[in-house]
């Protein structure tokens, strides 16, 4: 496997970088999108970019900012402004099935679906991470205590997850079975939906930031260590009584992004120096992308046919690495 690397200069933390309708695309927290295709292209979107989602059919960047607004990119540079809230600032989205977006502020929150119907996020807490389920019929809100289940199209009353402790981060399992939360406290915590069975997922040196499903849901690779940590999830139990895998250690370098290949059991591994490499998952078989750069490695996505990735980082260093 072979890469080249096109670096590029957004001149700030990257937020977001991947591809929109296979055009290669990076939002840093200025506000500014840049798009490659043959040239650059800069959009200025928002007075502050905190957060940014692509939308479930990659043709779209959705961003919330300093400024209070959601803002909706296009592959050719346009854009329009899809809601003004009511808050300062939005610091979390995401995004789900027919356009649909939810994003929060605070203890506040509000659910966008396609039609322009506005529903309430209804929690009492701060909403720390959002995700929608595959299906796009329930959101999951973490936040302090817990995460909770909160359907879409109806007012049944939310389900609550309850675990002690600061829940900072959410995501569904690509199947809908599991539900995985990113703790304040160094682990992650889980629950089988079916049956609310609890899972615990410790042991890291450090706080995870990132995590990312294989294609099929077989492993959840995350962040947080000296390695790629990569959790068991293709029996019944998922990973209850069962150790992770160490994968792509660099001595004490620290991971912070992880990025499976959309089609491989292969995880792109992000670390604190800038580096990026590609771990095999059945042997462990590590290829440098590459070498140490300016900043900690902040963004990582693959395009759609997983032979390209882009990547920032937190010093304004974003490229794209194409295998061959």
């Amino acid at each position: 496997m072979m890469s080249t690397i096109a670096n590029l200069e957004p001149g700030a933390y990257t937020q977001w970088a991947g591809f929109l309708n296979d055009i290669p695309t990076f939002a840093d927290a200025k506000g500014f999108i840049r798009l490659v295709d043959g040239k650059e292209k800069s959009v200025d979107i928002h007075d502050g970019l905190l957060c940014a989602a692509s939308d479930i059919d990659g043709k779209s960047l959705v961003s919330g900012g300093e400024d209070g607004m959601i803002c909706r990119l296009y592959a050719d540079g346009s854009s329009n402004i899809v809601h003004q809230a009511e808050t300062k600032w939005i610091d979390k989205i995401a995004t789900g099935p027919a356009g649909t977006i939810a994003y929060g502020s605070g203890r506040r929150g509000k659910i966008i679906l396609k039609n322009d119907d506005i529903r309430e996020i209804n929690i009492d807490r701060t909403i720390e991470g959002l995700a929608f389920a595959p299906k796009g019929m329930r959101l999951a809100i973490s936040r302090y205590d817990g995460i909770e289940l909160q359907w879409i199209n109806s007012d049944s009353p939310n389900q609550f997850l309850q675990w002690k402790g600061a829940h900072t981060g959410v995501m569904f399992s690509p199947d809908g079975t599991y539900v995985i939360s990113l703790m304040q406290e160094n682990a992650l915590h889980g629950w089988r939906l079916r049956d609310k069975k609890h899972m615990q997922m410790t042991g890291y040196p450090s706080k995870v930031s990132s995590m990312s499903w294989s294609h099929k849901g077989k492993w959840l690779g995350t962040s947080g260590a000296q390695a790629a940590i990569i959790w068991p999830f293709s029996g019944k139990d998922g990973p209850m009584g069962k150790a992770p895998r160490e994968l792509g250690g660099m001595g004490k370098v620290m991971v912070t992004q992880v990025c499976f290949h959309p089609t491989a059991e292969m995880l792109a591994v992000g670390y604190e120096n800038g580096m990026i490499m590609a771990v095999r998952i059945d042997d462990g078989q590590i290829v440098s992308l590459r070498r140490e750069g300016h900043g900690t490695i902040t963004a990582m996505n693959w395009d759609e046919a997983g032979t390209r990735l882009a990547f920032g980082s937190d010093e304004g260093e974003a490229g794209i690495i194409t295998l061959s």
